[in-house]
């Protein structure tokens, strides 16, 4: 029974991933690490290149790349990192709006899996979900790549907070 369950799980997994890809794609015109980077950089603690790279899990290169594209699109800008040697990414006011739409659209596109559901099972399903994520025992690094498009103004009593979780959200012009 439990191949039968897990086989379920992944099916209801991909069908979660398709949608909010295509919201993505809808909203900003890209998708792969595109939207996570926006929703990372949101919560406003202005990560490094090499912070949203392990978040991300991609490349160097590839990070730069996404970044370029993020500066060019008006989305993100650069800042001088406390350090003084690395650079902090924040959302310009653009970005931040294009963050609440993507937000907005992946609850969106995920809702209409769960109406089925009386509203007794959707709070079974949100309590199993909790307990599943929360037996994960990821790192902060791993919970920060599984919370990277998280919605965390919806999200209470968070299963596996991530050091960035909580942060209010900077806009800069």
């Amino acid at each position: 029974m439990i191949d039968r369950t897990a086989n379920l799980l992944g099916v209801v997994g991909l069908a979660v991933a398709d949608r909010i890809e295509q919201t993505a794609r809808e909203i900003l015109s890209h998708s792969g690490e595109t939207p996570a980077a926006l929703v990372v950089i949101g919560y406003g603690f202005g990560p490094s290149n090499d912070q949203l790279r392990r978040i991300l899990r991609l490349s160097h290169p590839g990070t730069v790349r996404l970044v370029d594209r993020l500066v060019a699109d008006g989305l993100l800008e650069r800042q001088r990192g406390n350090d003084k040697r690395a650079v902090a990414l924040f959302l310009t006011k653009k970005g931040m709006e294009t963050r609440h739409s993507l937000l907005k659209g992946r609850l969106a596109a995920i809702r209409p899996l769960l109406e089925p559901l009386a509203e007794h099972e959707q709070d079974t399903l949100a309590a199993l979900l909790h307990k599943m994520l929360s037996s994960m025992g990821a790192d902060d690094q791993q919970r920060c790549n599984l919370c990277r498009l998280c919605d965390d103004s919806v999200c209470s009593d968070c299963p596996i907070p991530a050091d960035f979780r909580g942060r209010k959200d900077t806009v800069h012009s």
